[in-house]
């Protein structure tokens, strides 16, 4: 009986003996696992380093970025606006029509209102119609296109 008491008795001690050095071990090694992590997961700061040269980055980078931009860039201007000059028996041409047209609608005017005021109401010359109405700011002329539905605002002041 002594032997199995002295068994038990060294079985207890070897487990009492191997957990200290288990837990002293554990003990060294997260020490020295807390030791070495900062050198492990050392890093370097984030720096920002600007690539196009209008915000501060280097000129070198210019060609590179407009070709790229150029590549991307879908747009085409249209061939079909024409900035020509008019000769000068053109301009004439159009000043002669010009003037024929603001007489033309001068005596519609003088027709319709004859010297007075403009009168509120609604009036109709073809596809275009001409409201009149009076505003806090004065008068109001709304003309729409019929065929169009095109709608300008004038607004005549007192």
């Amino acid at each position: 009986m002594q032997n199995n008491e002295n068994y038990y008795l060294e079985t207890v001690e070897f487990k009492k003996y191997w957990l200290n050095l288990s837990m002293k071990k554990s003990n060294v090694f997260s020490t020295i696992l807390f030791l070495i992590l900062p050198y492990l997961l050392y890093s370097q700061d984030i720096v920002y380093k600007p690539m196009n040269p209008f915000f501060g980055g280097d000129t070198f980078n210019y060609q590179q970025m407009l070709a790229s931009a150029n590549a991307q860039n879908s747009f085409e201007e249209d061939a079909g606006f024409d900035f020509k000059q008019a000769s000068d028996l053109e301009n004439f041409s159009e000043s002669l029509n010009r003037q024929l047209l603001n007489s033309l609608s001068q005596d519609l005017y003088q027709d319709q209102f004859g010297n007075e005021a403009l009168t509120e109401g609604t009036y109709v010359f073809g596809s275009l119609v001409v409201e009149i109405s009076p505003t806090s700011g004065g008068l109001s002329v709304s003309i729409l296109d019929t065929i169009t539905g095109e709608q300008t605002q004038i607004i005549i002041p007192n």
